[in-house]
């Protein structure tokens, strides 16, 4: 049970009943109150005509979209929407690569969504559909995987770095060298790119490096620096640090800040290591042979609307790329505020991301196999 449970606990005991009943009177004013608020914070956007009664299937990863997206999105269109999930952006990638089955919306990683655009698995963006493309934020816009933003808008921006147990961790945890000496379980993550890319990145080589010899020093670096490693989790590491099955885990940060936040307790942390990390944006693409393309740029629309956004990243606590949302107040400021999720500058100068290149992939898929069995995962 979470410290503040705890309190309550014992605050209610001294409670009379008629004190109790007060109580409970102006809780449900407040939540009235609060549900008209939120009423209020509608969006505006306005669906084109011409869609009512067809339909959309997305394809996103786990928990990454408000509850009421979707939805919303149905009622204003008059449409259906199917939404699949999925663990990773390997499992997303396979399937699509397979011939897709038929899904209209998918939100790659930055550096996948390069690989999909140059095997040709995303079609083009007919951004007269788009125009709130506009709210989109300058420093996202041409992006080096996507020059002039041809196949992809972004979609939500994070990065992965370092949760803990603060309680059972005992110290702070700001460093990459403190996750790799500590003397208890942790859990790494199951992306090959993410993970050799810090690797090379504290070995003081290029995270995107192509060299063999680089790779393969890197791989043994994770090799050396992973005897406290337990498990290596699919996208899934917060839920083995809430169980306890784990001290420390690498995760992605808005996966992190919903535990966070659900808790609504001090007992996890979530860092970026000193020495840097990865940190992109995941975007929002229509796969090859979409079978309702003119509905995915709606969405895509949809998506980028300033209340749409901020909704979305509000639920996730994933930083926005929508400027408009940020700029009209629209996003939390306890979310703004937090320099894990808005890095200052002098913190965003160690950040890295990871690009996609053919020739060297599989000598990546190479060392992280190689890994995953030196480490009996």
């Amino acid at each position: 049970m979470c410290r503040w449970s705890k309190i309550l606990l014992l605050y209610f005991e001294e409670l009379s009943k008629e004190e109790i009943l007060k109580l409970f009177l102006c809780t449900l004013v407040t939540l009235f109150w609060g549900a008209s608020a939120l009423a209020q914070a509608q969006t505006t956007w306005t669906c084109p005509e011409g869609f009512a009664g067809q339909q959309l299937s997305v394809y996103n990863w786990s928990t990454y979209i408000a509850d009421n997206t979707i939805p919303d999105f149905e009622e204003l269109c008059g449409v259906t929407v199917i939404y699949d999930t999925y663990p990773t952006d390997g499992d997303m990638l396979s399937r699509i690569r397979q011939g897709n089955p038929g899904y209209d919306i998918v939100v790659p990683t930055a550096g996948t969504a390069q690989t999909m655009i140059e095997e040709g698995l995303l079609e083009p963006l007919e951004f007269a559909n788009i125009p709130n493309f506009a709210n989109i934020a300058p420093i996202y816009v041409n992006p080096v995987y996507d020059p002039e933003n041809q196949y992809t808008v972004p979609y939500q921006v994070g990065g992965l770095g370092v949760a803990y147990n603060r309680e059972k961790a005992g110290k702070e945890i700001t460093s990459w060298y403190d996750v790799f000496s500590y003397e208890g379980p942790v859990a790494w993550i199951e992306d090959y790119r993410v993970m050799l890319a810090i690797a090379l990145n504290l070995l003081g080589y290029d995270p995107n490096s192509r060299s063999p010899d680089e790779i393969n020093e890197a791989k043994e670096f994770l090799v050396k620096n992973g005897g406290n490693v337990v498990t290596i989790a699919q996208d899934d590491g917060q839920e083995l640090l809430v169980r306890g099955e784990v001290d420390i885990v690498l995760e992605y940060s808005g996966d992190i800040f919903q535990v966070i936040a659900e808790c609504a307790c001090d007992t996890y942390v979530y860092v970026n290591p000193v020495e840097g990390t990865f940190f992109s944006s995941d975007v929002l693409g229509v796969p090859v042979d979409a079978p309702n393309k003119a509905l995915a740029e709606v969405f895509i629309d949809y998506i980028l609307d300033p209340q749409v956004g901020a909704d979305i990243s509000n639920y996730t606590t994933y930083a926005s790329p929508n400027q408009a949302a940020i700029d009209q107040k629209l996003i939390s400021e306890e979310t703004l505020s937090n320099p894990a999720i808005y890095p200052p500058a002098e913190v965003q100068a160690n950040f890295f991301t990871t690009v996609q290149d053919a020739e060297s992939e599989p000598l990546y898929i190479d060392a992280w196999d190689e890994v995953k069995i030196e480490l009996g995962q």
